[in-house]
């Protein structure tokens, strides 16, 4: 019986592929994937799910920013905050701590929702 195993990639809309590539790899260190360097969009694989920036037009689609922060994996939270806004980026508010992860949230150069998070309770 067929069944669902995994989340293949993350779509990131995009107004700009260019200005969107270069936030992924300058600001937040992302290694773009091979494949896409000539192409009119850029992935980023992150330990078996890709980021997936692409610019919705190219499909006939308006441009509309994610709504839901993608969660963006560290082991240190707060040093990869302060290595984030030494870059420029705007946090919005205080890092936030649920008693089981430290998460710290921000956007891309398009709006799109994004968070720094880091689990320190065991699963």
């Amino acid at each position: 019986m067929p069944s669902i195993t995994a989340v293949d990639f993350v779509p990131i809309p995009t107004q700009d592929a260019d200005k969107a590539t270069a936030f992924y790899t300058d600001v937040l260190g992302l290694v773009q994937d091979e494949h896409t360097l000539d192409k009119p969009f850029s992935e980023f694989d992150l330990g078996g799910t890709t980021l997936s920036v692409w610019n919705p037009a190219g499909a006939g689609r308006d441009f509309q920013a994610n709504t839901n922060a993608v969660a963006l994996h560290t082991d240190d939270v707060k040093g990869m905050r302060t290595q984030l806004e030494g870059k420029g980026v705007m946090f919005f508010g205080d890092t936030v701590d649920t008693g089981v992860c430290h998460m710290a949230f921000f956007a891309d150069v398009d709006g799109n929702p994004l968070m720094l998070h880091g689990r320190y309770v065991p699963r």
